[in-house]
């Protein structure tokens, strides 16, 4: 595994961290809702990056994957319009923590499937755990909270399961195909029938503009262009451990500057789900160094 695709992985987590806190308050301040703001998100993400890629003269190529690339761009639609309904519906909090916390799980078992396998028992315990987790941060959540937290938590797993789809897809397109830039534009693509159709909502307000072209900027363009360079080097198993940062940033963010709060036992649910997955990760790595495989644990191979 490349140390810089690790690190490339971690800049990218670390920057979505703050995409939910930036979301939440283009919708508090404005009548734009949340797929108004995933499309605004990708058309300018999709522009920037095209720019970006003409001016380097690079080829445009499908690397003879196209039905990939369109899994890629549907993927991440789904994910970003989501996501900011889940958002929209239950905090910033509980969204990305059911989004990002099931999702590593998702990505395992995905892996596994894949790879024509059965999941291994220390997959299959860290699933039990997790869902234990969501159930706890799920159902205590949504008793205070309603029916709008349990339907955005449900919307959150959704996310979660095109974002499992994106990285297993993504990790399999070939090397030199232009991931993010084809991603983006296709799912830009497919998403602006659907904002017309149900009524596309612009904003004049400054603070509104500046979030939504840092959205469109920085967790997009950036932060998408880090990952998918880096996850190219980088196991699955490593790359879930790692998205756990935006979890756990975008909490930390909701909680300091939104004033969000999680109930004691939804914070432990929370815990859970993140727990699982940096356990099973722990186990694996485990596994590696009793084989010999990996004597240091950022150069493990994914199982």
């Amino acid at each position: 595994m490349s140390s810089r695709g690790f690190v490339l992985v971690v800049l990218a987590a670390l920057t979505w961290g703050t995409s939910g806190v930036a979301g939440d308050v283009v919708l508090r301040r404005t009548d734009l809702d949340p797929l108004d703001i995933a499309w605004h998100r990708m058309a300018i993400g999709a522009v920037l990056l095209v720019v970006l890629h003409l001016l380097r003269r690079q080829p445009l190529t499908t690397g003879g994957a196209p039905g990939k690339l369109l899994l890629v761009g549907v993927g991440l639609a789904v994910y970003q319009s989501a996501y900011f309904v889940a958002v929209g519906a239950a905090g910033v909090s509980i969204a990305t923590l059911v989004a990002l916390g099931a999702a590593p799980l998702l990505i395992a078992v995905g892996g596994t499937l894949l790879g024509h396998g059965r999941p291994d028992r220390a997959t299959s315990v860290a699933l039990v755990v997790a869902l234990v987790g969501l159930v706890l941060l799920v159902g205590v959540s949504a008793d205070a909270g309603g029916d709008a937290v349990l339907l955005g938590a449900v919307v959150a797993f959704g996310c979660a399961v095109a974002y499992a789809a994106v990285v297993l897809t993504s990790s399999r397109v070939p090397a030199g195909v232009p991931t993010t830039t084809a991603g983006f534009a296709i799912g830009a693509v497919v998403l602006t029938p659907v904002v017309l159709v149900t009524g596309l909502d612009l904003t004049t307000d400054p603070v509104a503009l500046a979030l939504l072209v840092y959205l469109g900027a920085v967790p997009t363009a950036l932060a998408y262009g880090l990952f998918f360079t880096g996850v190219r080097t980088v196991p699955a198993a490593v790359v879930s451990i790692v998205t756990l940062l935006e979890p756990l940033g975008a909490t930390a963010l909701a909680t300091g500057l939104l004033g969000e709060r999680l109930a004691p036992t939804a914070l432990v649910g929370g815990l859970l789900m993140l727990g699982a997955v940096a356990g099973l990760y722990v186990r694996r790595m485990g596994d590696s160094n009793s084989r010999g495989l990996a004597p240091n644990p950022l150069s493990k191979r994914a199982p």
